[in-house]
């Protein structure tokens, strides 16, 4: 039996619509660690390569953000400009902070009781934040990722096509079935999405867990005193 999220059932997402993912998976969170966890990164990367890093991470913090959205469950929280501007294009959308990527898909169809079938290999990741995490051992998909999105739409294909007219990474990664069953698709075939995990950051930097609970998407989690 499914576990009911505690998260808005807005009745806007049912079986059949594509799930799509917008933004970097990943990337805030790696930014984070590069920094941090820097001497030891450079051990293995060029100190361009990881401005570069840096660089993608502040690109996306410098999106112009608002607070309407359009989307129930994003209320008054500081969203980019164009997540507002989708529409009726997009029927759901869960922000995609704390506990990665897969936390979210995990959250937003505990909330509706669905099913869903994903293919991580779709997921717009970064390869400096792929190469990042595994020199820390880190699971990317499961890593702090503020400014990244995951969607559902009846065309997830010209939705994906919309945002990355618009600069913002984008694809289709899967779709909402019927059931509970929540099913991954990985190099190595089929499985099924375990439940969220504590953010990876926070295992490797203890200290984030209180920056965390307090994120606010514009400027990454709260500055620590």
């Amino acid at each position: 039996m499914m576990r009911r999220i505690e998260r808005e059932n807005t009745g806007r997402m049912r079986p059949g619509q594509d799930l799509v993912a917008a933004g970097y998976a990943g990337l805030s969170g790696a930014a984070i660690l590069a920094e941090a966890e820097h001497e030891k990164l450079a051990r293995w990367f060029s100190e361009e390569y990881l401005a570069d890093l840096q660089a993608a991470w502040q690109e996306c913090r410098d999106w112009e953000v608002c607070l309407d959205a359009g989307f129930p469950a994003l209320k008054d929280q500081p969203v980019p400009v164009w997540l507002s501007r989708l529409g009726e294009q997009a029927a759901e959308a869960e922000a995609v902070g704390s506990g990665g990527i897969l936390k979210a898909i995990w959250d937003l169809t505990g909330a509706y009781e669905t099913g869903v079938e994903f293919a991580l290999r779709r997921i717009p990741i970064l390869q400096a934040v792929i190469e990042v995490c595994e020199r820390l051992e880190v699971n990317p998909y499961r890593l702090y990722s503020a400014g990244c999105y995951v969607l559902t739409a009846e065309n997830g294909g010209r939705l994906a096509e919309q945002l990355r007219s618009q600069g913002v990474p984008a694809a289709v990664i899967g779709q909402i079935k019927s059931g509970i069953a929540r099913e991954m698709i990985v190099q190595e075939g089929r499985g099924f999405l375990e439940r969220p995990q504590p953010d990876e950051l926070t295992r490797i930097l203890p200290d984030a867990a209180r920056a965390l609970a307090g994120e606010i998407w514009t400027g990454g989690p709260a500055e620590q005193e």
